[in-house]
């Protein structure tokens, strides 16, 4: 049996993926097993990648099903006591999984665990965030976070400015490295497919704090995310379902007042967000800024259906 079950999303990133699992074999010590799960794929072979390297079971889907549903066909088959899921677009530096099976078992195997994430320069990425408030998506969506980065009250990033360099309790680690021993999924369940792209890490945090678990940030090793530092290839399919995940996560967690006022502050965001990004592209007539206006006029009028099938 391996140690631990890596399950990774791939859709068209066979480059990315090549690379990804080319350096976790370099520098993986712990026996594993690797699931790639290609969301549907509409160039290339998966198979032509995978092939070349141990341990590596690829199911192929007809179909994009979104990144939890995915994640979720990939946790069925998976047999480790441990559950990593890894962004295809993660570049192994050191021994992270090994480090991080470490470190789960000095805290009994019971906390959701990630890892310090970087930029393809070595910068230091965005690893942690804090769940939705009042009053951070106050701060998110009038611009407030900008001016006062590091206030818990207004920005829900505030914790990256603050990281003290030991392993430490936060509320969400980005799930670019979602490590998840078995004893939480035997809690938490299975991540719930109404979230089809974002979202999914955070709303599995919640679910498992609000059950009394912890989840921790692990930066005494990293990787190279370099999802964070490139541009997106699709806008509109980045703005649509951000705007989704954030409005769904609302509907299942939220109640009454408070999310009235959350869906309030997040669709005012939007509609303020038109002239500022048309206007700022005036001057020297920036497309990119006129593109991102039309994104968010459009995502103002779109509001999901509420689904209350829950996947535990």
């Amino acid at each position: 049996m391996p140690e631990i079950s890596i399950i990774i999303i791939n859709y068209n990133g066979f480059d990315l993926l090549e690379k990804c699992l080319s350096t976790l074999q370099e520098f993986t010590k712990a026996m594993y097993e690797v699931i790639v799960v290609d969301n549907g794929s509409t160039i290339g072979d998966v198979d032509e990648v995978t092939s070349p390297f141990e341990n590596v079971i690829t199911i192929k889907l007809g179909e994009n099903k979104g990144y939890a549903a995915a994640n979720n066909i990939g946790i069925k088959e998976a047999t480790g006591k441990y559950l990593l899921l890894l962004n295809n677009d993660i570049v192994f530096t050191e021994d992270v999984i090994s480090a991080t099976i470490d470190f789960s078992k000095s805290v009994n195997d019971e906390a959701i665990i990630g890892c310090k994430l970087l930029n393809e320069d070595g910068s230091h990425q965005v690893s942690v965030i804090d769940y939705d408030t009042i009053s951070n998506l106050f701060g998110e969506n009038y611009f407030l976070y900008k001016v006062f980065p590091t206030s818990k009250m207004l920005s829900k990033w505030n914790r990256n400015y603050k990281l003290t360099g030991k392993p430490e309790e936060v509320e969400v680690v980005k799930g670019a490295y979602f490590f998840i021993p078995r004893k939480v999924y035997d809690i938490v369940g299975l991540l719930d497919e109404r979230f089809f792209f974002y979202y999914e890490e955070t709303e599995y945090c919640y679910r498992y704090t609000n059950a009394g678990g912890k989840v921790y940030y692990f930066p005494l090793a990293s990787i190279v995310h370099l999802g964070g530092s490139s541009s997106d290839s699709n806008l509109w399919f980045k703005f649509y379902h951000q705007h989704i995940a954030k409005v769904q996560f609302f509907q299942k967690h939220f109640a009454g007042i408070k999310f009235i006022s959350a869906c309030a502050i997040h669709y005012s965001g939007l509609l303020i967000r038109v002239p500022f990004y048309f206007l700022a592209g005036l001057p020297k007539m920036n497309t990119g800024m006129f593109k991102k206006a039309w994104c968010y006029l459009k995502t103002f009028f779109i509001y999901p259906k509420n689904i209350f099938k829950v996947f535990v």
